[in-house]
């Protein structure tokens, strides 16, 4: 009996002392369960900001002509190729439809450059890419000023080092072979930048015989063909274009945000024997080159997620060209534009460009009527013809008013609707008396 005794006295002290250990745990987990309980009561009930009444709106945007600079109207082919459901950005298909994207650029710039590819970006994203992969803080750059577009240029290569040298004239001017020779022979530049098309001017510029003074002097080639490509002859490798790039969102009709770009071997040399890393992680050639599948490694590396829809339409837009031939689409875009020229100067309208051969066949410029204030004819036409097009850009703000037919909007049908509204405009809109 009094061994049960202790046993039972001891089975107690046991339990006891087991009770006094957990008690503070279990109240710790106690406290801890209300704390949550609590947390999560105050992340359902603690929402000061309530959500926004426009998101709660279904999205709705107008229908318009997009007569301007860029971007066009977009094919129903490409918008309905931006909708394809996702896929990841490193399947097998996402490379598939990366290859047929560089051969479609390829094509388009006439090249056969292994370096080739299509930026996640606007075609600023690739001007950057140009200047930041072949340009070191110190080295001499060129650039040639003829519109905004050298104006940029020529502030990306001061941001990251370069000593920059302009090459200035007014918009719609141009520079002969031999300025740019003399002014290469004087600053010995790594890069010499020149636009093809300046929209904010409407001017093609002549590109012939610049890539031969370009290799006597030893600098790189360095064109932006954004509002040309596909409008305008040009040929990357027969004039020794040493880097080309354009954008996604005029002639070729895709969304903005892609730029296509390529590099030939002597761009290569340059960009990857460099001292320096790229300013930009995001832009570095490097990293791009295994992305794009242009560095011949087995295994691409993931570097960023690239723009999978945007690409989807890049695609399909690079498909419409090669479907059409690239000399159907120039002719196209010259004779179109020819019968816009006619149609302004039959309503008393003057063009910017007088040289024929000079005019941007994608973008044309006319010189703002007298006594009329430009902002008024534009919201004019915007309201009443739901139709866009703009004023000056940069340089040329207050001196043109830009009409732009490119790639889907290419035809006469569309020119005469820019015609009709342009000249119901004039009727409409006060002219001043002075």
């Amino acid at each position: 009996m009094i061994r049960l005794f202790t046993m039972l006295q001891r089975s107690l002290f046991s339990r006891s002392a087991l009770l006094v250990q957990t008690a503070p745990f279990e109240n710790l987990l106690y406290s801890k369960n209300t704390h949550a309980a609590s947390c999560i009561h105050r992340s359902l009930g603690s929402v000061t900001i309530p959500p926004p009444a426009c998101m709660l709106r279904p999205l709705e945007a107008p229908l318009r002509y997009l007569f301007g600079p860029g971007p066009s109207n977009v094919p129903p082919r490409v918008l309905a190729a931006g909708g394809r459901p996702i896929i990841g950005h490193l399947h097998p298909e996402m490379y598939e439809i990366m290859n047929d994207i560089k051969k479609g650029i390829q094509y388009a710039f006439q090249t056969k450059n292994n370096m080739t590819i299509a930026m996640s970006g606007s075609g600023h994203t690739a001007m950057e890419c140009a200047v930041f992969n072949t340009v070191e803080p110190g080295e001499s750059v060129v650039v040639a000023v003829n519109g905004i577009w050298g104006e940029r240029v020529a502030e990306i290569a001061e941001r990251m080092g370069a000593r920059v040298h302009r090459m200035v004239k007014a918009p719609g001017g141009y520079y002969s072979n031999e300025e740019i020779e003399q002014t290469l022979a004087k600053h010995k530049p790594v890069l010499f930048f020149l636009t093809h098309g300046e929209s904010s001017a409407g001017l093609v510029h002549p590109v012939d015989g610049i890539g031969d003074i370009c290799l006597r002097h030893n600098c790189l080639f360095l064109v932006d063909s954004v509002a040309s490509l596909g409008g305008a002859p040009l040929f990357m490798d027969e004039q020794k274009i040493d880097i080309l790039y354009t954008g996604s969102q005029k002639a070729l009709n895709a969304p903005p945000g892609t730029a296509p770009i390529s590099f030939n071997e002597r761009a290569c040399k340059k960009m990857f024997n460099r001292k320096t890393k790229p300013v930009s992680y995001l832009l570095d050639m490097t990293h791009l080159s295994n992305y794009w599948g242009c560095d011949g490694k087995t295994a691409r590396i993931y570097h960023h997620t690239g723009p999978v829809s945007g690409f989807f339409s890049l695609r399909e837009s690079l498909s419409i060209l090669a479907e059409k031939g690239l000399e159907n689409s120039w002719r196209q875009h010259k004779e179109v534009a020819e019968y816009l020229w006619k149609g302004l100067e039959d309503l008393g309208l003057k063009l910017f460009i007088k040289d024929k051969d000079l005019r941007l066949p994608c973008v044309t410029t006319i010189s703002i009527p007298q006594g009329y204030n430009w902002r008024e004819l534009l919201t004019y036409i915007m309201k009443h013809h739901q139709m866009e097009m703009t004023g000056g850009l940069g340089p040329s703000v207050g001196m043109v008013l830009r009409v732009g037919l490119m790639g889907y909007n290419c035809n006469k049908a569309n020119a005469d609707l820019a015609l009709a509204a342009l000249a119901d405009a004039l009727k409409v809109c006060p002219k001043s008396k002075a």
